[in-house]
């Protein structure tokens, strides 16, 4: 418990407090953000916020990385495998997101990466995270993850291995792959308003520490357990260092938020949104309930479901458009909604969810007791 309330703390105050520092260092860098002309732009309303200085994903990751590695250290104990593969995550999506962001910033254009170099970026740093998920034995001698799709708990007839060594491998990296790639572009659709994809990432995160904590206090090898719960045991590998590397990386995006926040002194750009989804996709394969994402996270499929819906409907209805902007928080701004309105009501959808899911994942403890 030490180590998880060190590394919340220390994550927090290096955010909260050495933010400004780096936004004085990315404006003498001149990583402002980049805002289309007000000819083409999709939201000329956005235009202000040109120069804002942009990047600071780069903060909460630093931020993440130095309260973990504080907090277990602390706690005298190393950190686990597990703990360093949503690191890996969150820095190799994270890299991918700073390409694309620096590609705009050098070249003064809203255009970064293109799109399927995008993914190639994201789908390499996948197929690494799967390949030592399933190589790499944590501590206790064991591989960290499975080779199953999850929902509340491995679904024991949804082994990929069931298969055979090649075909198993294949689809499990695939799978891997396609959580990376959806999450990924999710959490970055989302980011198009001040402190949305922040605070959404804040309540997503926070309930995935609940569901982790909760799997380190029912393990199957903690040896407490009453005979009636240990038939509902979870086979989790190290709970408690993901629980750790979660509460630092929510501490990390509260103190960011604290300059995130309407009206922006800071943007996270690619490289934080997409560290925000490298975190969901790695604590939704490593905690084993990945179907489970879909309504812990599930205020981050709203943006992206939006823009699927509008340009479907735009074939279908031979150019009419079903939203008056898409991604839907700017069809919202559109409307006349406020900002600060849409991002708060963003929120607590987020939170609804969050907590919808850490509902579900008990009631399906209770009905395996």
């Amino acid at each position: 418990m030490r180590s998880l309330l060190t590394a919340a703390t220390i994550s927090l105050a290096f955010t909260l407090f050495l933010t400004p520092l780096f936004i004085r260092i990315f404006e003498k860098l001149g990583w402002g953000q980049v805002i289309r002309t007000p000819d083409d732009a999709t939201n000329p309303s956005h235009h202000a916020k040109r120069g804002t200085p942009t990047m600071g994903g780069i903060i909460f990751i630093v931020g993440t990385i130095v309260g973990y590695l504080v907090g277990t250290l602390t706690g005298g104990a190393p950190p686990s495998m597990s703990g360093l593969l949503v690191i890996w995550m969150m820095v190799g999506l994270g890299i991918v997101g700073f390409i694309d962001d620096y590609m705009k910033v050098r070249s003064q254009r809203s255009l970064g990466l293109s799109g399927w170099r995008k993914v190639a970026g994201q789908v390499i740093v996948a197929v690494s995270f799967g390949i030592l998920a399933l190589l790499v034995p944590n501590d206790g001698g064991e591989p960290v993850g499975r080779p199953f799709i999850s929902l509340f708990r491995d679904i024991d007839w949804l082994s990929f291995m069931a298969l055979g060594g090649v075909a198993g491998w294949l689809l499990y990296l695939a799978w891997i792959s396609f959580q990376a790639v959806a999450w990924s572009n999710a959490t970055n659709l989302t980011d198009g308003l001040d402190g949305l994809a922040t605070g959404a990432g804040i309540f997503t995160v926070s309930a995935y520490s609940l569901v982790t904590f909760w799997q380190f206090q029912q393990r199957c090898a903690s040896g407490a357990l009453v005979p009636a719960y240990e038939s509902a045991c979870y086979t989790t590998n190290d709970p408690m260092d993901l629980t750790i590397i979660s509460a630092s990386f929510v501490g990390a995006l509260v103190g960011f938020l604290w300059w995130n926040a309407p009206k922006a002194k800071i943007f996270m750009g690619d490289v934080g949104s997409m560290a925000i989804g490298g975190v969901i996709v790695a604590m939704a394969v490593l905690s084993r309930t990945e179907l489970l994402a879909v309504i812990i996270a599930g205020v981050f499929i709203i943006a992206p479901g939006s823009v699927i819906l509008q340009r479907y409907y735009f074939k279908a209805t031979g150019g009419k458009r079903l939203f008056l902007m898409s991604p839907f928080h700017h069809h919202l701004e559109m409307r006349g909604w406020p900002e600060v309105t849409i991002v708060v009501r963003m929120w607590i959808i987020a939170g609804m969810l969050a907590v919808g899911g850490v509902g579900l994942f008990y009631v399906a403890w209770l009905a395996a007791v």
